[in-house]
C-alpha cells in the first residue's frame, strides 16, 4: 500500500475468541493498584489479599476443564471462554492441577480477575505462547515460570506490573526472612506473602519448611520483563539467582517504595 494512503486500516483482534459470555454480571473487578498514570500512582503497595473460594462453581468447573485438557492432551488452554462470567470473576488463582498441563503450548488467560498464578506453571514444560493479556489484577508472576524453557512469547499488561518503566509503582514489601516458628507455610495470608502456601523452592524445587526467604526479581520471560516472586528456602538459593534484567533493579530485592525501575532518559 502507498505509505501517503490515509485510508483507515481494519486491524485483527488477535483475542476475539478469548472472551466468554458476558451475561450474568461482571466478570472481574476493578483494580486501580498500580495507578493508571505516574500521577496517580501510589507511594506503597500490597498484594491482593483475595482467598480462592475452591467451593465455587467456577473453581469447579475450572478444575474439570483443566482434566479435560489434560486428559486429551490439547495444545491450546483457554479454559475461561468456557465459563460464565459469574464464574470467571470467581477465580483469583489456578488450581495446583494446571501441573498436569504438560502437553499445552499455548495458555490463554486473556481479561481474568485473577490475581495470582501458582508456581506450578513451571510443571507445564510444553509451554510456548503465554497470554494473561487484559488480566489487569495479575501484578507479579512466580518465578517458576522461567522453568518453562520453550516460551518464546507473551502478551502481558505490562503497565499493571509493579515496578513496570511506564509509570514506576513500587514493589509490595517482603519479609526476607520467615522462620518456620513464626508462619505456617501451608496456611499463609496471601495479603502478607502473596500467596496462600509455599510447598517447595522456587530456586531448588527442594522443600521449604525450616525458613522462608522470599525476594523479587526482574527477569525477562518470553518477550516481556516481569517482576517474579521467589520463595526460596535458604539463603544460598537466594545467591544463586541469577542477575536482574538489565536496566532494573540490579540486585534481588525485598521491595518497599524505595526500589523502583530507574528514570529513562
Amino acid at each position: 500500500m502507498d505509505t501517503n494512503d490515509t485510508r483507515p486500516q481494519l486491524i485483527a483482534n488477535r483475542f476475539a475468541d478469548a472472551v466468554g459470555p458476558s451475561a450474568g454480571g461482571p466478570a472481574r473487578d476493578n483494580c486501580d493498584c498500580v495507578g493508571y498514570s505516574a500521577a496517580t500512582r501510589p507511594s506503597s503497595v500490597v498484594f491482593h489479599a483475595d482467598r480462592q473460594d475452591t467451593e465455587a462453581a467456577g473453581w469447579r468447573h475450572l478444575l474439570a476443564l483443566i482434566d479435560e485438557a489434560a486428559a486429551d492432551g490439547r495444545a491450546v488452554f483457554k479454559p475461561f471462554v468456557e465459563l460464565s462470567a459469574p464464574e470467571r470473576r470467581q477465580i483469583v488463582t489456578l488450581p495446583a492441577t494446571i501441573a498436569k498441563l504438560t502437553a499445552v503450548k499455548h495458555l490463554v488467560l486473556y481479561g481474568t480477575n485473577l490475581v495470582r498464578i501458582p508456581p506450578e506453571i513451571g510443571a507445564m514444560t510444553s509451554l510456548e505462547t503465554f497470554e494473561p493479556y487484559t488480566s489487569h489484577r495479575l501484578h507479579w508472576y512466580p518465578y517458576e515460570l522461567t522453568r518453562c524453557a520453550r516460551l518464546v512469547d507473551s502478551t502481558v499488561s505490562t503497565r499493571a506490573l509493579y515496578g513496570n518503566f511506564k509509570f514506576r509503582p513500587p514493589f509490595p514489601t517482603l519479609r526476607a526472612l520467615t522462620p518456620s516458628a513464626e508462619a505456617d507455610f501451608a496456611a499463609l495470608d496471601p495479603g502478607t506473602w502473596g500467596c496462600e502456601t509455599v510447598r517447595a523452592c522456587s530456586v531448588c524445587a527442594g522443600p521449604v519448611d525450616g525458613e522462608l526467604h522470599q525476594v523479587w526479581i526482574s527477569g525477562l520471560v518470553a518477550t516481556d520483563v516481569l517482576p517474579l516472586l521467589v520463595n526460596a528456602c535458604s539463603a544460598a538459593c537466594v545467591a544463586a539467582l541469577p542477575q536482574p534484567y538489565p536496566g532494573y533493579h540490579p540486585t534481588p530485592h525485598t521491595g518497599g517504595p524505595h526500589i523502583q525501575p530507574p528514570e529513562r532518559r
